[in-house]
């Protein structure tokens, strides 16, 4: 029997993602308002802008992200992918996010960032900080890349592959054309 290959790890904020949620939920129901009660030009516009708003809310908040497979590491940043093979990595760290170091470049990666409240708390050195604080999960984070290092750098070949978010970037721009059209034509 084969062993189970490594499943991916997916690391990101939590907090930042509810928020963007929610900030996307409350853009479905002005959408929603739009549709049933304001069939105009002008409705189409601000639908337009609040779709814009929603798509910036999900590439600020939700899509930032950090996942560790056994073949690489892939960075999702704000509007770019960071595909970098195990073997690249020559350093890990977090000052108030993760920072990636490969031989030419450091990646940084929002998806694992630091709470202020922590840093205060740990400069200060008054109260322990708690298991679940951002210190300590970023910590974890740094602990789950090195460890892949170890295991997957020696067989780990490849360059560091960066990529455009074009979906996301589409749709803005898509949206973006829909609101000056609509503009033009009121």
């Amino acid at each position: 029997m084969k062993p189970k290959a490594s499943e991916s790890e997916r690391y990101l904020s939590t907090s930042n993602r509810i928020t963007g949620v929610v900030v996307m939920a409350i853009g479905v129901v002005g959408l929603i308002d739009i549709v049933l009660e304001w069939r105009t030009v002008g409705g189409l516009e601000v639908a337009a802008l609040i779709g814009i708003l929603m798509v910036l809310a999900y590439v600020g908040l939700v899509r930032p992200s950090v996942t560790l497979r056994p073949e690489n590491l892939l960075i999702r940043n704000h509007i770019r992918d960071h595909t970098v093979p195990w073997g690249k990595i020559t350093d890990v760290d977090v000052t108030d996010i993760l920072r990636v170091h490969t031989e030419n470049a450091r990646l940084r990666a929002p998806g694992v960032q630091l709470v202020m409240r922590d840093l205060r708390k740990q400069r200060v050195g008054g109260r322990k900080l708690s298991p679940e604080s951002s210190i300590s999960r970023a910590e974890f984070v740094v602990d789950r890349i090195d460890n892949h290092v170890n295991l997957y750098g020696q067989s780990s070949e490849g360059e560091v592959v960066t990529s455009w978010a074009r979906p996301e970037l589409t749709i803005v721009g898509v949206l973006a054309v829909i609101a000056l059209l609509a503009e033009f034509l009121r």
